[in-house]
């Protein structure tokens, strides 16, 4: 085995001390827990009049709210499409402001074409990484689901999960697709009883437990050794030298 007898003893040269922190439990502790019910945004991927991915949104909504939680939906309609206007279109606005009261979020769309729907895209790229200080997604749990038309498939549910771990969630294990959607629910737009509506049950009841394991944590297990250097006013002043932009830099 290619290790010494003893622990390394080389030391960590490249490592900045003042930025270094040892992860404890004493740092995973909850001083003052969060009184308030968990908050909850759904995202859908379609506007068609009788969509299957809004029912199962829907159904989602109504499972997370007899867990206690409280439950927002965004309907996409009107959200314009991204760069074809400025941020502070009030469509894109509320999208942002949802996100940013939300601490879990639920992903859902259809699969079209072997992937997920432009409205599904949309509505996460009008979602920006960072925005000043304030980031709308970082550190939020998210449960992924989709909804197709023919035989099961992993495709949108796959391609969500890139974009949440992109967006810096917290993306729980389960996952629920739903085949040949049309048979799922009924002319109400009800999700009927059998094992896809009990798998739909498994993702809400785990992103309700992540949520409250990790909502009030999320600050500190986003936390990031890079970015604590990136902070630092000489590591900024030699970006800045470094891309020959010194205006406002002290």
């Amino acid at each position: 085995m290619d290790k010494p007898l003893q622990p390394f003893t080389d030391g960590l040269p490249n490592l900045s001390e003042a930025h270094f922190a040892l992860p404890t439990p004493a740092q995973l502790q909850v001083p003052k827990p969060f009184t308030h019910a968990p908050r909850f945004l759904v995202l859908y991927g379609s506007l068609r009049e009788r969509s299957f991915s809004r029912f199962l949104a829907h159904e989602a909504a109504r499972l997370l709210e007899a867990m206690g939680g409280e439950v927002r939906i965004y309907d996409a309609h009107s959200l314009p499409l991204p760069d074809d206007t400025a941020a502070d279109h009030p469509k894109v606005q509320e999208l942002r402001n949802l996100s940013i009261w939300s601490e879990g979020q639920i992903w859902v769309s259809p699969e079209r074409h072997g992937n997920l729907t432009g409205v599904m895209k949309s509505q996460i790229d009008w979602l920006p990484l960072s925005e000043g200080s304030v980031r709308p997604t970082q550190g939020r749990t998210l449960a992924v689901m989709q909804v197709s038309g023919g035989s099961q498939s992993f495709n949108a549910v796959n391609s969500l999960r890139v974009l949440g771990r992109w967006m810096r969630m917290i993306t729980i294990p389960n996952q629920s697709s739903v085949p040949m959607a049309y048979k799922e629910f009924d002319e109400a737009g009800r999700m009927k009883p059998g094992p896809l509506y009990d798998r739909v049950v498994d993702v809400c009841e785990e992103l309700m437990k992540f949520t409250l394991l990790t909502r009030e944590r999320a600050d500190y297990l986003v936390d990031r050794y890079s970015e604590r250097k990136e902070r630092e006013p000489e590591r900024l002043k030699a970006v800045a030298a470094d891309i020959g932009f010194t205006k406002g830099v002290p």
